[in-house]
This record gives structure tokens, C-alpha cells and sequence, in this order.
């Protein structure tokens, strides 16, 4: 459930419906404003996103797990505890090497996550 005051926006965990947005891909929305938003993304083993871009720009946080990361001509390894951002613009992609859990921040919000 979201709950607004004058200055908070806060999402309470127990209320959030997963979605997802493709196999092996569940998402989970926090809390977001117009200028940020949150979402826990958790991928399977051997999940593999499609190659995309989009206007925001994005800093992930693994939370645990192992991924390998395309963003423009760089290729890297991440795992529990790294993280990194994407300026908005850049394709990118991301690939589970194994169970991962990852928190995304984007800025401005992600209204097609809504």
C-alpha cells in the first residue's frame, strides 16, 4: 500500500503485488515520486533481459546473486554488495548467472512500471 503525507511517500512490503514482466523476472515497486522510483528486481538463474534503453537514468544495487552487465561497449561481472549506474539513453542489458536480487533506483519515476 502507498501512503502520502505532505513530504513521505512510503510503500509497506507486506502490500506489494509482484509482477511479471517476463519469465523469469519479478518485480516488486516501492515507493517513487515524480522525480524517483524504486523496484526490487529478482531473476532466475540463466534469466537474460533483452537489450533496451530508455530516458532514465538508473543505479543498481545487488543485493545478491551474480550478473553479467552490458551497458554500451563495456561488458562486466557484478555480484552481492557492487553496484553501478546507467546514464538514460545507453542500451543495456543484464543476464542472471545465477539467483539474483537487485534494488533499482531510476530518475525521473518509471511511470510505465505503474
Amino acid at each position: 500500500m502507498t501512503s502520502a503525507f505532505p513530504n513521505v511517500s512510503f510503500v509497506t512490503g507486506a502490500t506489494v503485488q509482484p509482477s511479471f514482466p517476463e519469465t523469469g523476472l519479478e518485480r516488486r515497486v516501492g515507493a517513487y515520486n515524480e522525480k524517483l522510483f524504486l523496484a526490487e528486481h529478482r531473476m532466475e538463474k540463466g534469466w537474460a533481459g533483452a537489450p533496451h534503453s530508455h530516458p532514465h537514468d538508473q543505479i543498481v544495487y545487488v543485493v545478491s546473486g551474480h550478473l553479467v552487465i552490458h551497458a554500451g561497449d563495456q561488458t562486466f561481472e557484478i555480484r552481492g554488495g557492487d553496484s553501478f549506474v546507467v546514464r538514460g539513453g545507453i542500451l543495456h542489458q543484464a543476464s542472471a548467472l545465477e539467483a539474483s536480487v537487485v534494488i533499482d533506483a531510476f530518475t525521473p519515476c518509471r511511470e510505465d512500471y505503474l
